[in-house]
C-alpha cells in the first residue's frame, strides 16, 4: 500500500426534487439553477466550489477547527485563510493562496498551498426539463404592499462527481516546515472520508431540502493519480453499467492497488459483483489510509 498515490472516489446520488445551486438570474423573478449545455440539452451540476464547501462544512461540524477567513494584507487583496496548514486541517486539504505585503524594501509575493484533494463539480446525468417551482412572498401585504410572486428552477435526477486525494501530500510540502505525523495524516483524511460520507450542501436547503451525500461509490487506490471513474459510471436499465466499470479496472489493473463498490441497497437494479453497504466501503477505504500511514 505504500506504492500508493492517490485514493480516487466516484459517486452518484440521486435527487427527487431540489434547486441544488443557483446561477446568475436570467429574469428578475426566477431563480435560475447552474447548467452546462451538450447540444441543444442543458445539464443542471453543483460547481466544485459548493462541493468543497460542503465538505468544510461537515468537517467544521464534526469538530475541527477552520481557518476562518482574514483580511488581505495589501490593497485590494483578496481575503483568504489563516495560510496555517499545519493547525488548521481546511488549510492542508484545500490549499489557499494569499499575498504578502512588502516590507522594509523587500517586494511582496504571493503564497500559495495547491490543494491535494481534487473534486469535480456534481452533474447531473439527466437534462433539465424546464420545471418550475411557483411560490408567493407575502411578506408586507399586510402593511399594504403587493405579494411578491417569483419561480425557482427545479430538477430531478441522478448526479456523478468524483474526488482524488493526492495521499502523498497530505499534511507535507507547501506550507509546512516539517511533516506532520502520519497519524495526524490518516486522522485528516479518514475524517474526510467521513465528511463526505455525509456530504450536504446548505445552499437553498430551507425549502428545497434535498440529500446529496453518495449511494453509490466506485473506489480505489491507485499507484497514479488519475480519476479514472470519473467518465465510466454511466446509469443503465435502473443500474449502473456494469460493462464500462469492469473494461476500466481491467485497463488500469496494473495502477489499481486496491478497489471497492459501495451502493445503498434497493436504489439500484444492477451492481458490480462484490458490491458492499456504502457504510462497508467507507470503513474499508479508511483501513487503506491507516495502512498507507502506517
Amino acid at each position: 500500500m505504500r506504492d500508493a498515490k492517490a485514493l480516487t472516489i466516484t459517486y452518484l446520488t440521486p435527487v427527487t426534487f431540489a434547486s441544488l445551486n443557483g446561477s446568475d438570474k436570467e429574469a428578475d423573478n426566477i431563480s435560475n439553477i447552474k447548467k452546462i449545455t451538450r447540444e441543444t440539452d442543458q445539464y443542471p451540476y453543483v460547481s466544485a466550489q459548493a462541493v468543497r464547501r460542503a465538505l468544510r462544512d461537515q468537517l467544521a461540524v464534526m469538530g475541527r477547527s477552520l481557518s476562518e477567513g482574514v483580511t488581505a494584507t495589501i490593497k485590494k487583496g483578496a481575503a483568504t485563510t489563516q495560510q496555517n496548514p499545519k493547525e488548521y486541517i481546511d488549510d492542508d486539504l484545500f490549499g489557499y493562496m494569499g499575498t504578502e505585503e512588502a516590507k522594509e524594501g523587500k517586494k511582496g509575493k504571493s503564497i500559495k498551498r495547491t490543494s491535494p484533494v481534487r473534486v469535480s463539480p456534481l452533474i447531473s446525468l439527466h437534462k433539465y426539463e424546464g420545471d418550475l417551482d411557483f411560490a408567493t412572498n407575502f411578506m408586507g401585504v399586510e402593511a399594504g404592499g403587493d405579494p411578491n410572486i417569483f419561480e425557482t428552477e427545479i430538477h430531478s435526477g441522478l448526479y456523478r462527481g468524483t474526488m482524488l486525494i493526492e495521499l502523498d501530500r497530505v499534511g507535507c510540502g507547501e506550507g509546512f516546515e516539517e511533516d506532520l505525523p502520519n497519524a495526524e495524516k490518516a486522522s485528516r483524511v479518514k475524517d474526510l472520508l467521513i465528511a463526505f460520507k455525509n456530504l450536504w450542501s446548505s445552499g437553498r436547503q430551507t425549502r428545497f431540502l434535498a440529500d446529496i451525500s453518495p449511494k453509490f461509490i466506485v473506489a480505489a487506490m491507485l499507484k497514479t493519480k488519475n480519476p479514472i471513474f470519473l467518465e465510466s459510471i454511466m446509469p443503465q436499465n435502473g443500474g449502473v453499467n456494469i460493462e464500462l466499470i469492469s473494461e476500466t479496472v481491467e485497463d488500469y489493473e496494473d495502477e489499481i492497488l486496491e478497489k471497492i463498490f459501495g451502493a445503498r441497497k434497493g436504489l439500484f437494479s444492477m451492481l458490480p459483483e462484490g458490491t458492499v453497504s456504502i457504510g462497508k466501503a467507507l470503513n474499508e477505504m479508511a483501513q487503506w489510509i491507516d495502512e498507507y500511514y502506517k
